[in-house]
């Protein structure tokens, strides 16, 4: 089990960048900061969606995206994009030296995938570094 080691102080300055990236991202409905297990640490919510039922997608998303880029020899997974009729998410991963995390995204089909994708590679960095000095 990867269990949340995240300190108090660490798992708040997470929901703020989740929170920043909802607000400031046109299109961005959820931000969910999981276990690799599928747990929800912390999140960040506009509308109806579930931060729980998301971490547990991005669970198993990233454990199958582990086993296709290892059997690729691709390296180091990073991320997973799905993209929908009405939207996309993404699933981002991040390897830490207590416990790997998973960022999810779920936006709408207003927002634009490369935003999103760059936002959430500065937020996985400064999750990584958070957790490594947690």
């Amino acid at each position: 089990m990867n269990e949340n080691r995240l300190s108090g102080t660490a798992t708040v300055l997470i929901r703020r960048a989740a929170e920043d990236l909802i607000s400031e991202v046109n299109g961005v409905r959820a931000v969910v900061v999981a276990t690799a297990d599928g747990f929800d640490v912390t999140s960040a919510v506009r509308g109806h969606q579930e931060p729980s039922r998301i971490a547990a997608m991005a669970s198993s998303i990233a454990a199958i995206s582990l086993v296709v880029s290892q059997e690729a020899r691709l390296g180091r997974h990073r991320s997973v994009t799905i993209d929908t009729d009405d939207g996309f998410a993404v699933v981002y991963a991040v390897p830490g030296e207590h416990s790997d995390l998973i960022i999810n995204a779920i936006a709408g089909r207003e927002a634009i995938i490369g935003q999103v994708m760059y936002r959430l590679g500065a937020m996985a960095r400064h999750v990584a570094e958070l957790e490594a000095h947690n």
